[in-house]
């Protein structure tokens, strides 16, 4: 009525017999890692270098767009502050890291 006696399986399955070794179950985390650097980590690192350049070149009398939007030219620069004067006699004072884009010279007319 009762199994009397109970046979185990011995373990020859694929997971001893592994081709990489002791390092199989560390690959797949290593690519993933490695494709995150390349697709998000390095071009996010880039724009940020290039910001921040554009943000150190900056000079008097350069067109600029403000995050916002607002398109004005550079009229007084500070240390962390600029002053854009985006239409006659209106000027704002915002902070560099706040310029986007430098434009052409004659773009704002």
């Amino acid at each position: 009525m009762f199994i009397s006696e109970a046979f185990a399986q011995t373990a020859t399955g694929a997971a001893a017999e592994s081709p990489f070794g002791s390092m199989g179950g560390m690959i797949f985390p290593l690519l993933m890692v490695a494709a995150l650097y390349f697709v998000v980590l390095r071009p996010q690192m880039k724009r940020q270098k290039e910001h921040k350049s554009m943000i150190e070149a900056l000079a008097k009398g350069d067109e600029v767009v403000i995050a916002g939007g607002v398109l004005g030219t550079v009229s007084k620069i500070g240390d962390s502050y600029l002053s854009v004067e985006v239409a006659k006699g209106v000027e704002l004072q915002v902070q560099r890291s706040s310029v986007v884009q430098v434009l052409p010279k004659g773009t704002i007319k």
